[in-house]
């Protein structure tokens, strides 16, 4: 552990706290902490639905009291171009903020994302499933498990193309996974 401290404390990696289909790992590694003051909502911005999801997505906004489960994954700095890129930071979609993510062992500080001009919209049964699919993984708390799919989608039924290269990906991974396990 004290390598990766000191791999974060000299500027070659960076901390990033994920909330939504960033939690799964075919997506993007794991801890299971939380965000406090903080709570999950669903929107597009300036109203403008996701085209890679057809629906609301995932941001944080205060809310004293409330709570929001993610995990933090360590990145290499070479990774955050893409990062930024992938929450369309230079088209102002999402600012990127420093939170206080606080684990059973420790506090740290950690890059995440909070939507501009957020309107509040359902999100894609898709892209929920994703963000289930990630709190499951990384064995986020089950009440949190179950708050998250209670939330109302907007119905959508239509493909994703998003969806068929996580499919993918996670079907691979989880291959390589039962293959490591049956060598044991």
């Amino acid at each position: 552990m004290m390598d990766n401290i000191t791999d974060h404390q000299n500027g070659s990696t960076f901390l990033y706290f994920a909330y939504g289909s960033n939690l799964l790992k075919e997506r993007l590694q794991l801890k299971n902490p939380s965000a406090t003051d903080y709570k999950l909502v669903f929107g597009n911005h300036k109203g403008l639905a996701s085209q890679r999801w057809h629906g609301g997505v995932a941001t944080i906004e205060h809310s004293l009291g409330d709570e929001v489960w993610g995990v933090v994954w360590r990145m290499n700095m070479s990774d955050l171009d893409s990062l930024d890129s992938q929450e369309n930071v230079k088209m102002g979609t999402y600012s990127p903020v420093e939170v206080n993510v606080s684990t059973s062992v420790q506090d740290f500080s950690c890059r995440t994302y909070i939507m501009n001009s957020c309107i509040y919209a359902p999100p894609s049964p898709q892209y929920l499933q994703v963000i289930v699919m990630g709190a499951k993984q990384n064995g986020l708390p089950e009440d949190y498990q179950e708050k998250l799919r209670s939330i109302e989608t907007n119905k959508y039924e239509g493909p994703l193309s998003v969806m068929e290269e996580l499919m993918k990906a996670f079907k691979k991974n989880r291959e390589r996974t039962e293959e490591i396990q049956s060598d044991d």
